[in-house]
């Protein structure tokens, strides 16, 4: 049995030969038929037996020569945004390119080419061209090996229910491997299905971009498309990732995600403690908290925040002539005179009599949680208020140093600023495509900390819809994923799917994502929420085993040839001896250095559950052909929660 399913295609096509003799024996038992040296009734069956066997051996002859000439592979191919239309019709479909379902039988094939060489067995690919194939074999001078898509002849178009992305994404390839093509793939078809789609770039590809604006020029609105990037904040819009909240807590915890991790945590809390009380003043004067107030208050003094959040709580429970008391009064007096002791420079005489008021004549009972943390704030030592925010205010200066403060904290009362303000619930309703750039190479630091931080709002907007229901799908695309993730973005990754957003995550390396999150352990935790897996082209081993670990194993069988020969010391005293032997084995599905030997743009996918594929991406030429007249689905209605796939 094993026999059977055995095959080794990487050889001489010797079914020609016996295809060759089948069809001379139908041509002598045809000649001596007619000639009548044989009886017609005999040498007719005779040359119609060896017509069909001469038939069938040069099926097989032509199998194996197939399955040579595909060894050319398949070049590099651009289609235009109208071509990609046409592959998908279907918008509960995903187009993941051109390719085949990776099956046992493949794997056998690749096994067997490791053991030769793959040239000594081509064929002209016009035999492909000749039979109906789409032939276009990969080029020399392309980059990786043409064989490992050419272990099949006949590839289609690929195509996997949207509903099985629900769960994540994850494209991993070395540089130039072809994930900002793979990008523009999935984002255009997510921008034609309707979605809200949120790009997430560190370093500002610019084909990647322009791909995205064609397809809002094609299928939506035209002012569908918005940019962002800090070097160019007179282009783009500008960004309030403070301004979506249910409880005032979450922009702390926000704000938090993106503070460098420390051992004890303790400064973490801290930080996250001096936040809340800022913002919990801001709030108690009607004030909107943004990341200018917060590092004006935490970096120079509670006391402006304090001083106008006491003057509010003695008019509500002291009423409006709360000045004139005579306790107030006496504090207010010894205050101006000097002699009541000031805890920082910035505290006036008026913040100094009201608090001693408060500490020393405000019932428990009358008393709430808001002034008691500024307070405590406010007689805080301010040397060592300042050590334990360390970690939070080089974060703070970050996001609102020159023009990142306007961009990311606007004014909406800013006359001379006609910038767009954006938030991630004004997006999700508009149905908008936002395309972020983080501006990474010149400087990390700040584009770390702004995907961060946009990464904890989305994450903070996801839980809003999670509690409150109806809502559009978001399709979220974050490339160098290493470059931003933080635990909002594993709170996405994990939770995400309930509230509708499908995530696309790309990265290099499994060490860049462990460096990130400070280990292997903690990078394979976060890359578990991620379903499906798109791998291109990669070098590190690392990566190429938790690759090739979750496209699992498959029976490979070899042969073992023996082959022994012997002499006696009589004369004429000889032995020998020839056994084959058939052994399987399991081996993984696809092996590990193949991943590093994927010409561009090539990819082995473990998606819906396990289902392997091997698949090629085609480039998408946004300015190949000009925009569609009118755009098809700008008017598409929200999706509810209980709509979304």
């Amino acid at each position: 049995m094993l026999v059977r399913q055995y095959e080794m295609p990487w050889r001489p096509a010797y079914e020609a030969y016996a295809a060759a003799t089948w069809l001379l024996a139908t041509a002598f038992f045809a000649t001596v038929g007619v000639l009548g040296h044989l009886p017609h009734r005999l040498a007719l069956p005779l040359a119609l037996c060896c017509f069909v066997w001469g038939i069938f051996r040069g099926a097989q002859a032509l199998r194996t020569l197939v399955l040579r000439a595909s060894l050319g592979g398949r070049g590099v191919q651009t289609i235009t945004t109208t071509e990609l239309a046409r592959w998908c019709q279907q918008p509960d479909q995903v187009f993941l390119g051109f390719g085949f379902d990776w099956r046992p039988a493949h794997a056998q094939r690749l096994y067997e080419l490791a053991k030769v060489d793959f040239r000594q067995f081509t064929v002209s690919p016009r035999l492909l061209a000749w039979l109906g194939y789409d032939s276009h074999p990969q080029p020399d001078a392309e980059i990786g090996l043409p064989y490992i898509h050419g272990v099949e002849p006949k590839e289609v178009p690929l195509h996997r229910p949207l509903q099985n992305f629900e769960g994540g994404t994850l494209l991993v390839g070395t540089t130039q491997s072809g994930k900002g093509v793979a990008l523009a793939n999935l984002i255009t078809q997510a921008v034609r299905r309707g979605d809200v789609v949120i790009v997430i770039d560190p370093k500002n590809s610019r084909r990647l971009k322009r791909v995205t604006q064609r397809a809002c020029e094609d299928w939506r609105a035209p002012d569908t498309f918005l940019e962002f990037h800090p070097a160019f904040p007179e282009t783009g819009v500008r960004l309030d990732f403070t301004f979506n909240w249910q409880k005032p807590t979450e922009i702390a915890s926000r704000i938090q995600s993106i503070m460098p991790p420390d051992t004890a945590g303790a400064f973490s809390a801290f930080g996250w403690d001096a936040v809340n009380v800022v913002v919990q003043g801001l709030i108690e004067l009607e004030e909107r908290p943004n990341l200018v107030k917060l590092t004006k208050y935490i970096e120079g003094g509670i006391e402006p925040v304090l001083e106008g959040t006491l003057r509010r709580h003695y008019e509500r429970s002291l009423g409006a002539n709360w000045r004139e008391l005579p306790e107030m009064k006496k504090l207010l007096h010894d205050a101006h005179r000097g002699n009541l002791k000031r805890p920082s420079e910035a505290a006036s005489a008026d913040l100094l009599a009201f608090v001693a008021y408060y500490e020393h004549h405000v019932a428990q009972s009358q008393r709430n949680k808001v002034l008691d943390a500024q307070v405590r704030t406010f007689r805080h030592n301010r040397e060592h208020y300042q050590k334990i925010t360390a970690n939070l205010l080089p974060v703070l200066s970050m996001l609102t140093s020159g023009d990142l403060g306007p961009s990311l904290s606007p004014d909406p009362f800013d006359a001379d600023d006609t910038r767009p303000i954006m938030n991630f619930e004004k997006i999700e309703r508009a149905g908008h495509v936002l395309y972020m750039c983080l501006d990474s190479l010149p400087d990390p630091s700040v584009a770390t900390a702004i995907g961060a931080l946009a990464l904890a709002d989305l994450a903070a907007r996801a839980g809003m819809r999670y509690n409150l229901g109806g809502y559009r799908r978001i399709s979220l695309f974050v490339d160098e994923v290493s470059n931003v993730i933080n635990q909002p973005l594993i709170e996405i990754l994990n939770k995400g799917a309930e509230g509708g957003i499908f995530t696309t995550c790309a990265m290099q390396t499994l060490a860049d994502l462990a460096k990130r999150l400070g280990s292997e352990d903690a990078a394979r935790m976060a890359l578990g929420n991620l379903n499906n897996l798109i791998a291109l082209r990669s070098k590190d081993r690392p990566t190429q085993d938790f690759v090739v670990e979750t496209f699992g194993k498959t029976a490979i069988h070899t042969v073992r040839v023996s082959l022994s020969s012997g002499a006696d010391a009589h004369l004429g005293d000889f032995s020998s001896s020839y056994s084959t032997q058939l052994t399987e084995s399991f081996e993984e599905m696809v092996p590990a250095d193949v991943l590093g030997k994927l010409p561009n743009l090539q990819y082995f996918a473990s998606v819906s559950g396990g289902r392997i594929i091997k698949g090629r991406f085609p480039i998408l030429d946004p300015d190949a052909s000009p925009p569609t007249a009118a755009p098809r689905l700008a008017s598409r209605p929200a999706l509810t929660s209980s709509q979304v796939p």
